[in-house]
């Protein structure tokens, strides 16, 4: 029995607090045995529910069951939307096909619009890696004012490397995060405005924190959240943590007892002949040898051993 919009968006909820509380392989595939035979795929329903997003993360899935099933309901989808848009499809379907440019509201904020597997098909006319706003042609120009569309143009681009997804789908994000931007540090003369552009536009171009852009782009991250996070909140987990060893480790060196240097008068600096040099003493050679001398000039800061 097909389920409706509401019944899938339970799945739906229920699906993502599965992934995110650690549940069993078994009960993630009994949901997703659920949704592969009640739901019934249009692109209206998909977008509605998003749905489509949340069984699509299942395929990166470590088990390998989980991997596959999520992968034939995605492609079962996508199948069943193309053959709906080939024969005609809805008038809705037909008017969220055509121009890239999302509908907008009063303020200019676009309506966002969810990934689908019909989205993530449409081919892109450069490879994913060299794709930007130009490249792809995407109508930026959402406000009318020279520097926010130009700072939606950055945001496209950050938004776009490495990405599959639609046209469509990139800019609806990109004029999300630029709107928000604009309430939270607004007007667009302000500098703290443009700084913060250009600083989530650097962060999402960071080759090591590849996640920030798909939980953006996804939708995981929505745009309000994403222009108040802090430089910390934007760093990977991963970047985090080797911070965080490198700071202890600084720590413990820091906490270590540092032998006690001595200063000599009788050491004269080869470099600039003072005689304020101090020095430490180590054994580096065999018992019987003498103790060697590491010296450091106060006066200019060259070290030597004798």
């Amino acid at each position: 029995m097909a389920m409706d919009a509401k019944e899938i968006e339970a799945k739906a909820k229920a699906l993502g607090k599965a992934a995110t509380s650690n549940e069993s392989a078994t009960v993630i595939l009994g949901l997703l045995k659920d949704i592969q035979s009640g739901v019934r795929a249009t692109e209206d329903l998909l977008r509605q529910t998003r749905i489509g997003i949340i069984v699509n993360k299942f395929k990166q899935s470590k088990t390998p069951e989980v991997a596959r099933l999520s992968s034939e309901i995605v492609s079962k989808w996508r199948t069943e939307v193309n053959k709906q848009k080939q024969g005609g499809g809805t008038a809705a379907s037909r008017g969220s096909s055509g121009s890239p440019r999302p509908a907008q509201n009063g303020t200019g904020a676009s309506t966002p619009v969810a990934a689908t597997p019909s989205d993530k098909a449409s081919k892109l006319s450069v490879p994913p890696d060299k794709r930007t706003w130009k490249a792809d042609g995407a109508e930026i120009n959402h406000t009318g004012n020279r520097v926010r569309d130009s700072c939606t143009g950055l945001m496209y681009d950050g938004l776009c490397v490495g990405s599959t997804e639609s046209v469509k789908v990139v800019l609806s994000r990109a004029i999300a995060v630029e709107v928000s931007a604009y309430k939270y540090l607004g007007p667009e003369t302000k500098e703290e405005y443009r700084t913060k552009i250009r600083s989530l536009f650097q962060n999402l171009k960071n080759k090591s924190n590849p996640k920030l852009r798909v939980r953006v782009v996804e939708g995981e991250i929505t745009s309000e959240q994403f222009v108040r996070m802090s430089h910390d909140e934007l760093r990977s987990v991963e970047q985090r943590e080797a911070d965080a060893k490198i700071q202890k480790e600084n720590m413990d060196k820091a906490m270590v007892a540092q032998q006690e240097r001595s200063i000599s008068k009788s050491l004269q600096c080869g470099k600039c002949g003072q005689r304020k040099v101090t020095y430490t003493e180590a054994q580096t050679r065999a018992a019987d040898e003498p103790m060697t001398l590491f010296c450091t000039c106060l006066n200019c800061g060259k070290s030597w051993r004798q």
